[in-house]
């Protein structure tokens, strides 16, 4: 049996123009070990909004009915060559129900129930899924509820467990008044860990000491630096993650490492020996990234993604992670939502300009089906 729906796609051409909109579809029925989902909630994600619009120019984008189309920046459009063309779905993740099942044991045993699930393609009325990135949900547990249940909180996870496998004991975090920033302040509370928060306003800082955050930095003040050092010097932290990936942020970090390492040890004119690291995870800023100042020659600067992580670290350690962040759903893990809107409703003007946006305290549901 087959199943009709709504998905949307983007893509981009070699001319720079790049292309959003819902498109009607079929779906056949699943084989194997996939299982076929009526998706009723999916969170907007960062990494979402890139594969949606990069760095196109969503302000003078052509708006109509289910669609929009928009000029990339030749830049972009050059070093994107491989997807020129592609009509390519998104939507990372989500929660729905079980509406038909491969002849595979594990979809066979989802099969009418309400999941969590990480599809690649939640923005639809419906989507494919394999069985093992599906995890079926109680009768308590609504589908909101369960719609951000991978990517923020597995990513947070993520870096403790980085932190943990290199061998460091705390952690420095930019864009921490993020829906993940908090996520990860309130693993750090329960975990016992140290952790740096580096935010960009007043409002941002009352957030976060609202959560009980101990450590946290505002990066619009004028002695930033001096605060970052003394909370990096209290801490020992040498571990960084960067979800700005342009600009200078990176090196701040760097840079408050190798002065408080360099703080109690003789002249070196290539700067102290202890080793410290800053991982980028996303690009929020598209510039490039730009490394100043001193911090020595004992550093590293590195990408980090949620699946090669867990290719690395295997289906336990990801399985017992994934039992944690199911575990503390309404507590730990709990994302709040300020808008919620319809599948037909995400390509306004008004609804893309506000999403985009990424505003602290502002994050969207879709409701495929609602």
């Amino acid at each position: 049996m087959s199943h009709t729906g709504k998905e949307l796609t983007t893509r981009l051409d070699a001319n720079g123009t790049l292309t959003v909109q819902l498109r009607e579809r079929t779906w056949e029925a699943p084989k194997g070990r996939q299982v076929l989902v009526r998706m009723e909630a999916s969170p907007i994600n960062p990494s979402d909004l890139a594969l949606l619009f990069a760095a196109a120019d969503i302000e003078n984008a052509t708006y109509s009915p289910g669609k929009l189309v928009a000029q990339m920046p030749e830049a972009y459009t050059r070093v994107a060559s491989a997807r020129h063309g592609l009509d390519l779905p998104a939507g990372s993740e989500g929660a729905g129900t079980v509406v038909a099942a491969g002849d595979d044991p594990a979809a066979q045993a989802l099969m009418g129930k309400r999941v969590a699930c990480v599809p690649g393609t939640a923005y639809a009325t419906y989507a494919y899924c394999d069985a093992a990135m599906a995890i079926a949900l109680d009768d308590a547990t609504s589908a909101e509820q369960a719609a951000s249940s991978f990517v923020n909180p597995m990513t947070a996870l993520g870096f403790v467990e980085t932190m943990k496998a290199e061998g460091f004991t705390a952690l420095i975090h930019a864009a921490a008044a993020s829906n993940l920033g908090q996520m990860l302040v309130r693993i750090c509370q329960e975990d016992g860990i140290d952790l740096i928060n580096i935010v960009r306003s007043d409002e941002q800082v009352k957030l976060l000491q609202d959560l009980g955050a101990k450590y946290i930095v505002n990066s619009s003040e004028p002695d930033f630096m001096s605060r970052l050092v003394a909370a990096v010097s209290e801490t020992g932290a040498r571990l960084g993650f960067d979800p700005i990936g342009g600009g200078t942020m990176a090196s701040a970090m760097l840079n408050a490492m190798e002065v408080d390492a360099a703080r109690d040890i003789e002249f070196n004119r290539y700067g102290s020996s202890e080793f410290k690291k800053v991982y980028i995870y996303g690009k929020l800023d598209t510039g490039p990234t730009t490394i100043a100042g001193n911090i020595g020659f004992a550093w590293e600067l590195a990408g980090w993604l949620l699946p090669n992580f867990l290719a690395k670290v295997g289906p336990q350690v990801a399985g017992r992670m994934r039992a944690r962040v199911m575990q503390g759903l309404d507590t730990t893990f709990a994302s709040r939502f300020s808008d919620r809107i319809g599948l037909g409703d995400m390509l306004t003007r008004e609804a893309v300009c506000r999403y985009a946006a990424r505003r602290t305290g502002q994050k969207f549901l879709i409701l495929p089906n609602g």
